[in-house]
């Protein structure tokens, strides 16, 4: 059998899907506010950064990837208008469900499906683009996700992949206390659950950098593939074309 990364761990691919349906089942009451810890806030910025290089405009569809809380839905929802679409997905359900009922909340009730990012339950060429926000480095099969991706994008439609990338050297200590000292004491404190946040730090060190991911999305047939660091490339926006 075939194996892959959980983390760290070496495990069974066909145990991959549910380990990572644990960690998000556990953390997902507590999702939003740790994200605010962990990134000191400074993934209000990276969010909006990513939908506006999605260059969407009023009238058009876009597909939410492993969209969990709905953070980009959210962003994407006021650029397409009300004659425009978002479908947010997520393969988790717990997840799933904190996105859906933040949507309603706002007053801005969108389509969900629960679904996984290899195999996405949609048309060929029926989305303007299509987004996925830290959740790429979950999937078991990152090179099928892509082509999948490409598939339900319309001829010139857009891939964004907002992602934990390769810091900068000189951050890289520091970087790596943060991650592996401070974020799983954080999870035990807040969520109650160390594990599953230090299985977050050690699967951005298992996610292909800014090059290697870059070239998986020109494997996948997608063009004119580029990348933006921030934050000293704490996280990078990669943007390809289906053209």
């Amino acid at each position: 059998m075939s194996k892959t990364h959980f983390g760290f761990q070496t495990v069974d691919e066909s145990e991959k899907a549910k380990k990572v349906a644990g960690v998000f089942t556990s953390v997902a009451s507590k999702y939003d506010i740790m994200n605010d810890l962990m990134s000191v806030g400074l993934h209000r910025v990276w969010k909006p950064f990513a939908v506006g290089l999605a260059n969407v405009h009023e009238g058009q569809r876009v597909l939410d990837v492993a969209g969990g809380s709905g953070d980009l839905s959210k962003l994407f929802l006021k650029k397409v208008g009300s004659r425009g679409q978002v479908v947010l997905t997520d393969i988790n359900n717990a997840m799933l469900r904190v996105g859906r009922d933040r949507m309603i909340d706002n007053g801005t009730p969108t389509p969900t499906a629960q679904c996984d990012a290899e195999h996405l339950p949609f048309p060929d060429n029926y989305f303007d683009v299509v987004s996925i926000a830290f959740g790429l480095r979950n999937v078991t099969h990152k090179d099928a996700a892509l082509r999948e991706m490409k598939r339900v994008l319309k001829p010139g439609g857009r891939v964004i992949v907002l992602e934990f990338s390769k810091v900068a050297k000189p951050l890289e200590k520091m970087y790596d206390l943060y991650s592996f000292k401070l974020l799983p004491k954080m999870g035990e404190l807040i969520a109650n659950d160390a594990d599953s946040y230090r299985y977050l730090a050690e699967s951005i060190r298992m996610h292909p950098g800014q090059e290697e991911l870059k070239q998986m999305m020109v494997d996948a047939e997608l063009e004119r593939v580029e990348y933006f660091n921030m934050t000293g490339g704490v996280v990078a926006v990669h943007r390809g074309y289906k053209l």
